[in-house]
């Protein structure tokens, strides 16, 4: 690898680091990356929550991995905290359904259909 090469990695690295910084972060992202989470392709599905807030410039979200959520039937799985929104877990989450929870979880303050797995109840739900 080339002098140049190094710093282009060392600068896509912290920039994937940074979103692991708590400070002046209100939401949350929690990829499981257990055992069955990784069979299951949750390394992907972090990978394309990383590339994604960051191809859209997000400074304010923390992202974050966590062990086995008890839910190895519907692997991988995301929990997203956010402001205004209730604490959804999300299962069976591929590259495509983790682009729809950037896209319209995030951005647009809506639960992704078809992939909800843990909400509050629908009269705590206002949304």
């Amino acid at each position: 690898m080339t002098l140049d090469q190094l710093r282009k990695l060392r600068e896509s690295q912290k920039q994937g680091m940074s979103h692991r910084n708590t400070e002046g972060k209100e939401t949350t992202v929690i990829v499981g990356m257990g055992t069955c989470g990784i069979a299951a392709g949750a390394r992907e599905v972090l990978n394309t929550i990383l590339d994604k807030i960051n191809d859209k410039g997000i400074q304010d979200i923390l992202v974050k991995q966590t062990g086995c959520m008890g839910l190895c039937y519907a692997e991988p799985t995301v929990e997203v905290r956010a402001p205004g929104m209730p604490d959804t877990i999300y299962g069976n989450v591929d590259a495509k359904v983790a682009t729809d929870i950037v896209e319209i979880h995030l951005v647009g303050k809506k639960l992704v259909d078809g992939h909800v797995f843990d909400k509050p109840a629908p009269d705590i739900n206002k949304q």
